[in-house]
């Protein structure tokens, strides 16, 4: 669903007297798509530093870097191991707030631009809409099995201070490992929705993927039908507690997690109601192709690179959803070389890399249930109340094909009481938005727009009286 991980070496150089502590965000301008990064630099002591890079299209958050050397006048530090050394120079602008310059790996150069993020604070700084404590709930770690999968999952509960029951939701992910905040790009979104809905009277589990923070399992080997189960025994755990109505326990699902939301509320009568954040109404790979292209054109790449593009992803996404492994490698060596024969010598490595690292991202279990997991079924077959909202910015999940596709699947099932949504302005994150690219997420103070958290309290609260 996103470019190969890129991991790289840093050198700039740096004003006299200008301090590199903090945080500086921004993209690579790849052929086809901006590639947004996050380097954290901080001072360890008198003799040295510490850093981190992260790599939010990829799901990759906290990646050490080595070798950082900052001197008077430039600063350089790498991740060791990597193939083609990918490395960065630049120059700092006159205000030392922005860096610019070449990417550099193997033989392919690409521009960047950095730009420091909140006057240099950290990644773990506080964004505003970030609650601290005292909280006016309570808020507990607790643990719960899904004992069918033979995995434990660990997350965090709110509860509202009330003398009677109250209604609950679990939170779902969207793709990839996430932890139970969703933490993307220096956000915390599902930390800001558990406190904003909790503060409305509403119970919040929130919870970390398989394999991640408190979780056992792995979420590369498991795929959209195993979520379903863990989200049922979420619901499961939430029927136990005596502070929840058992008769209004609801999902809310981002992205992926909006296709995770229906599938279980079709296996569990249990669930009350689901809200989709930017859920697909489309197939994978229909998604996938939409998603390309809305990136690119965002991007202002000439119309015959996105046509490449497709092309090389339809060739992709088809070996990937080969039933023959060896088949399927044969295939992708073939296409890797008929690709590299129209890509001049000095590119040839980096194209290399990045179509070897897609293909080993689509050949996972993962990958190859989401290409050919068509939603529209499984909308058909659920009877509760439906939320589904996407904003008009979302270049990831594009509003008008998914949103009439969940509409008519809703309506063709026979649904009764479903809402759809498109919110003006907001991106896959729901944050207010200039262009809806991935790389703004990090430059945008903003984790969920006020007017998205209100629309779902506002639709749960009439649906939990």
């Amino acid at each position: 669903m996103a470019a190969c991980t890129l991991l790289a070496a840093f050198f700039a150089v740096v004003p006299q007297n200008q301090t590199m502590v903090g945080v500086w965000n921004g993209a690579i301008s790849l052929p086809t798509a901006e590639l947004m990064v996050s380097v954290n630099l901080q001072k360890k002591d008198d003799s040295g530093w510490i850093g981190t890079i992260d790599i939010p299209m990829q799901n990759a958050k906290g990646l050490p870097l080595s070798n950082i050397v900052i001197e008077a006048k430039s600063v350089a530090f790498s991740i060791g191991g990597i193939p083609g050394n990918p490395t960065f120079k630049g120059n700092v602008s006159e205000d030392g707030n922005s860096i610019s310059g070449d990417f550099i790996q193997g033989a392919g150069q690409f521009k960047f631009k950095l730009s420091r993020a909140q006057d240099g604070q950290a990644t773990t700084a506080r964004r505003s809409q970030e609650p601290s404590a005292p909280f006016p709930y309570q808020e507990v770690d607790i643990t719960f099995e899904n004992k069918g999968a033979g995995i434990k999952l660990a997350g965090t509960l709110t509860l509202p201070r009330s003398t009677t029951t109250v209604p609950a939701v679990v939170l779902i992910t969207g793709s990839g490992a996430q932890d139970r905040d969703e933490s993307i790009a220096g956000h915390k979104p599902f930390l800001v929705l558990a406190d904003y809905l909790t503060r409305r009277g509403i119970a919040v589990l929130r919870v970390d993927d398989r394999g991640v923070g408190g979780s056992t399992g792995s979420t590369p080997n498991s795929t959209t039908a195993d979520f379903a189960t863990d989200v049922i025994a979420a619901v499961e755990y939430l029927k136990g507690r005596s502070e929840i109505n058992a008769k209004r326990i609801g999902l809310i699902g981002h992205s992926e997690g909006g296709l995770v939301a229906p599938l279980a509320a079709t296996k569990s009568s249990d669930v009350a109601f689901i809200v989709m954040m930017a859920g697909p109404g489309l197939p994978g790979d229909q998604i996938l192709y939409l998603q390309a292209t809305a990136l690119m054109k965002a991007s202002d790449a000439p119309a015959a690179v996105i046509d490449q593009n497709r092309k090389l992803q339809e060739e992709l996404i088809g070996i990937a959803q080969s039933e023959d492994a060896t088949a399927g490698e044969s295939r992708f060596r073939a296409l890797l070389e008929k690709t590299l024969s129209g890509v001049p010598d000095s590119a040839k490595p980096m194209v290399t890399q990045q179509l070897e690292a897609q293909y080993r991202m689509v050949s996972t279990p993962w990958f190859k249930h989401f290409l050919n997991y068509d939603p529209r079924p499984v909308l058909r077959n659920v009877k509760c109340p439906v939320l589904a909202m996407i904003g008009e910015n979302d270049l990831q999940v594009p509003y008008q094909e998914n949103l009439s596709e969940i509409e008519a699947a809703l309506k063709a099932g026979g649904d009764t009481d479903y809402t759809v949504v498109h919110l003006p302005e907001l991106n896959h994150l729901f944050q207010t938005s200039k262009t809806g690219l991935p790389a703004e997420y990090s430059q945008i103070e903003e984790t969920i727009a006020p007017r998205a958290l209100q629309t779902m309290g506002d639709w749960i609260e009439r649906h939990t009286r």
